[in-house]
């Protein structure tokens, strides 16, 4: 009875948050479309236009950390409240520029900064509210969702709308943003308790400083061996599909010989690959073990990218990179899973900002490598194909680097990974 009564309430406190990451998840595939397109308005220097988006990463890898150590010290349910608070003003403020017709480049730089800066604490906060939401024993489905939500409201809702609201009118995916961060802020007052997470040994005084909280989070990191052989893991698979997923304009466009509006179609089968993948996820890990799906998932991108460097089939090609978004958001989910129950909760801010560090920042290291390798090749199709294969030896590495063994430290933290349930 009791523990009926602890699913309905984890439930129930789990859609809250889904209903905020919606409409936040909304708001930022808005974003991400109506500030490139107010930008080529302003000016068409493809230097300006590149460091528009330079800038809207940056915020990943210089906050990420102290973010992680400011939701170890703070009610995390609160901060994404004013996070999201924050995106709805500055966007608001951005929309009334535009209509005003004051805007120039520098304000859209300083915008998407601010935004990219709130997007990182409110993105960081709902991904470790997650356990203190539904407990251990729905992770899994819990992770799966929220990728669902974020697939949904960047790829399938948030693209278009942004695009096509802002050639009727340019003011008009700003005004909507800025209403999806404030409804995501709203909808999470109905999410009650108290969300701060308990204080570890070495920040239970005050006087703490951040840089002593961030050296506890690194101590704990470097002595569990399982969890940064999973952020290794997790580096390694970022690292190697950018060599190909940065070509992928070129590989469908120049090899495969495909329209401009063909290419959105193109795109739509990967976010149609993503959410199969957020729904099978937790099916497949109560029918293996996390382990299997890991290492599978992995397997599978590597499959998918190695084909589509081998065909020429614009329906082949397309039906393969559906297979690879499927497979990474699985691997995606059992990472996050994997991350909720080892980290402690007081520590898991501070790793989670590591993590990220890591993984989002061999995205533009991987983007670089790629289109270097496509020079060197002469075909962004072979690029595709050595990923693929550096995709196979990444999921062997996964494999022996996750296999469980009486001498590790770590073999009762493996459980996690090989339990079917």
């Amino acid at each position: 009875m009791a523990e009926s009564t602890a699913r309905r309430r984890g439930d129930r406190r789990l859609r809250w948050l889904l209903a905020s990451s919606a409409a936040s998840n909304l708001g930022d595939g808005i974003g991400k479309v109506a500030f490139p397109l107010l930008a080529v308005t302003l000016t068409r220097d493809p230097l300006l236009i590149a460091g528009l988006s330079a800038t809207q990463f940056l915020p990943w890898l210089l906050f990420a950390l102290p973010a992680g150590a400011l939701l170890d010290r703070i009610d995390r349910r609160r901060a994404m409240i004013l996070a999201n608070a924050a995106r709805a003003v500055v966007v608001g403020g951005m929309a009334v520029l535009v209509a005003a017709g004051g805007v120039t480049i520098w304000v859209v730089y300083a915008a998407a900064l601010l935004i990219g800066v709130a997007e990182v604490v409110a993105d960081s906060a709902a991904n470790v509210l997650i356990p203190a939401v539904v407990g251990k024993g729905s992770l899994d489905s819990a992770n799966s969702k929220l990728q669902a939500c974020e697939i949904v409201g960047q790829t399938f809702l948030g693209g278009p709308v942004g695009s096509t609201t802002f050639a009727l009118f340019a003011t008009f995916p700003f005004l909507l943003n800025s209403v999806g961060f404030a409804i995501a802020a709203a909808v999470l007052i109905g999410l009650t308790g108290s969300y701060r997470a308990r204080p570890s040994t070495a920040s239970e005084s005050p006087s703490t400083d951040l840089r002593a909280e961030l050296a506890e989070g690194f101590r704990w990191l470097k002595g569990n061996r399982l969890v940064l052989r999973l952020v290794v893991v997790a580096g390694l698979i970022s690292l190697v599909s950018e060599l190909a997923q940065a070509q992928l304009v070129l590989y469908a466009i120049e090899y495969l010989r495909l329209s401009e509006a063909a290419f959105g179609l193109f795109a739509f089968v990967g976010g149609i690959g993503g959410l199969l993948g957020a729904a099978i996820a937790p099916r497949l890990v109560k029918a293996s073990s996390r382990r299997t799906v890991l290492l599978g998932g992995t397997a599978c991108c590597g499959l998918a990218f190695t084909g589509m460097g081998l065909t020429s089939s614009p329906v082949a090609g397309a039906a393969l990179f559906g297979l690879f978004a499927a497979a990474v958001v699985a691997v995606n989910i059992v990472l996050g899973t994997a991350r909720h129950t080892l980290v402690p909760g007081e520590l898991l801010g501070r790793v989670l900002g590591v993590w990220r560090t890591v993984v989002w920042g061999a995205i533009p290291v991987g983007a670089l490598l790629g289109g270097v390798l496509t020079h060197a090749l002469g075909s962004p199709a072979r690029t595709f194909l050595t990923s693929g294969l550096l995709l196979f030896g990444v999921a062997g590495f996964a494999f022996i680097a996750l296999r469980p063994g009486s001498d590790d430290e770590s073999a009762t933290a493996l459980r996690v990974l090989h339990q079917d349930r």
